[in-house]
């Protein structure tokens, strides 16, 4: 069972997530490495939105082979590269993202391995067992 927390006394969240998620005892954990816009056909796009997706759907691959899915992602952490492109972004997570939405932070860094790369997402999910 997860949870959500949204004291009175913090500002609302600025998008689809939530401050604070509290998951009771007995949750199995699933943590992820960084994924990068880039298939398994070593394609990279050049938008943002592509590679986000591509981000997301390695991801729920992952969840999937820990017998897991959104449902299940209690933090999500997002990396871009450029300001704007956090609207494009933020509309790929939220089509993935269910309720209770997860923790969320999006930082812009100054880059990535390799300069094609405009997108990296990491997760954390727990499902109570």
């Amino acid at each position: 069972m997860k949870n959500a927390l949204n004291p009175t006394s913090v500002r609302k969240p600025f998008g689809n997530y939530n401050h604070g998620l509290l998951v009771g005892p007995g949750a199995s954990l699933l943590v992820t490495s960084g994924q990068l816009g880039i298939g398994v056909d070593d394609v990279i796009p050049d938008d943002v939105t592509a590679q986000t997706e591509i981000c997301f759907k390695a991801i729920d691959a992952i969840l999937k082979e820990a017998g897991m899915t959104f449902a299940d992602v209690i933090r999500i952490s997002g990396f871009v590269t450029r300001r704007e492109d956090f609207p494009a972004y933020m509309a790929v997570r939220d089509r993935f993202t269910l309720d209770p939405k997860p923790v969320s932070t999006l930082i812009v860094v100054g880059g990535f391995t390799r300069p094609e790369f405009l997108v990296e997402v990491e997760v954390t999910a727990a499902k109570v067992i």
